[in-house]
């Protein structure tokens, strides 16, 4: 095609795009939640429906809404793209800002359509490479202050202290570093424990939970395609949740087929490993639904052969019978392209007691659909060590109501000291911290 014709071909594919998705998505995350989730048939695009508000940022002191009981409250902005945040023993607060390495090449029409539009809503924004510590002023006055903690990372993500050592996820590798309490700055270089994969990038996020006696920390690798069209050489140990010997750094698969899997957490009734997923796209504002499942030693998921357990996904080429038949079903779905990042099982008693035991979601929202999904902190509650009912936006007021411009994103989510909820928000470049109201 001649380069003038595709430069108008994709001028007016990006223009239809931003003015919205041709395709109405028919269910909402309320009636497509549960272990049994509707799934329509797969649809085919040239380039997917697209829907992106415009990003404008928190004005004149606007906050997210909340639901009755609760308060939210700025902590921190003016960060760059916090993504993940982590509470300390002492009541310190480290985030996390990063974004992607920019290691993805653009190789069709599709991928530079889906860019440019995405990049209307501040969620690609340049990342700190940093991890900045916030601690709360002991006058009284509410305010936080913050200090660059770690400086010069590469795409970091996940946060783990253990004994004195704290384990942050690069996007190539987890580094250790000497960890003193009430430090606001370690100028030590990290070391590296063990590497990770990082060829193209396509998820660069590494989700990052260290195992209860603190022998082995479990990592979050995400793949490297929507359904591997970039070739199954560049999975290499992708999709899959890693586990990690803390002495040695020697890793192991310890569950693979998940397309992002994201906010890895331990169930605290069960002790089980949970995890959020982001499922793929593509084929249908009402299809893949993303979900939130407990993560078995061995398990396989599905991904890139089926989808939401033995769903095939005709798209991938060799089909894999055989792996389909293993695939697990998730436990619940949360809704098709609500974009989970953030996954917090809720132990403390500075929320409401309804919210005891359950799991927070930070649902980083839809870019592939109307009307919009996800763009909110939501709810699930947990009986027995199973979710049940529907999710419960606690959080919202992300973007306008009528859908077209955004304020924040939410991402990582952490329990501080105190048991408030403290959330990342990219797109707005702000944490928030949410508690009971009059608490």
């Amino acid at each position: 095609m001649n380069r003038s014709i595709l430069t108008s071909v994709i001028a007016i594919a990006v223009a239809a795009s931003i003015s919205g998705c041709n395709e109405r998505a028919k269910y909402d995350s309320e009636h497509q939640a549960g272990a049994n989730p509707p799934l329509p048939s797969a649809q085919n695009f040239f380039t997917p429906p697209m829907q992106v508000p415009k990003h404008v940022g928190w004005q004149n002191n606007e906050t997210p809404k909340v639901l009755d009981g609760l308060k939210i409250e700025k902590i921190a902005s003016g960060l760059q793209h916090p993504r993940q945040v982590y509470g300390l023993p002492n009541g310190d607060i480290l985030v996390a800002e990063s974004s992607s390495p920019d290691a993805e090449p653009v190789t069709t029409p599709k991928q530079l359509i889906a860019g440019m539009v995405q990049s209307r809503s501040g969620k690609e924004a340049k990342g700190g490479n940093r991890i900045t510590l916030l601690r709360k002023r002991a006058d009284g006055s509410g305010e936080w202050d913050k200090h660059v903690f770690i400086d010069h990372l590469h795409s970091p993500f996940g946060m783990q202290l253990v004994g004195d050592t704290l384990y942050v996820a690069d996007t190539d590798a987890i580094l250790k570093f000497p960890y003193t309490s009430g430090a606001t700055e370690i100028s030590t270089p990290g070391v590296e424990l063990a590497d990770l994969p990082d060829r193209v990038n396509h998820h660069w996020t590494k989700a990052l939970l260290a195992s209860p006696d603190g022998k082995k920390l479990y990592v979050g690798v995400g793949s490297n395609s929507n359904v591997s069209e970039n070739g199954l050489d560049v999975e290499y140990r992708r999709a899959n949740v890693l586990e990690v010997d803390i002495t040695t750094g020697a890793s192991r698969i310890f569950a693979a087929g998940i397309r992002n899997p994201t906010g890895l957490q331990w169930e605290p009734a069960t002790g089980r490993l949970w995890t959020v997923a982001n499922e793929r796209d593509e084929i249908g504002a009402d299809l893949v639904p993303d979900y939130l499942t407990s993560v078995q030693d061995g398990g396989f998921y599905g991904w890139p052969y089926s989808y939401y357990g033995q769903n095939v996904d005709r798209r991938v080429q060799p089909q894999r019978p055989d792996l389909v038949a293993k695939a697990i079903k998730p436990d619940y779905a949360i809704g098709s392209h609500v974009a989970p990042l953030g996954l917090l099982f809720y132990t403390g008693n500075n929320l409401p007691a309804q919210y005891k035991g359950g799991a927070f979601i930070g649902e980083h929202g839809s870019w592939d659909r109307s009307p919009l999904s996800g763009y909110a902190v939501a709810y699930v509650a947990f009986e027995n060590g199973k979710p049940v009912g529907t999710p419960k936006p606690v959080v919202t007021g992300f973007v306008s109501a009528d859908e077209k411009q955004l304020y924040g994103a939410p991402v990582g989510l952490a329990q501080d000291k105190d048991g408030a909820l403290v959330i990342a928000d990219d797109a707005g470049n702000t944490v928030w911290r949410v508690t009971k109201a009059g608490g």
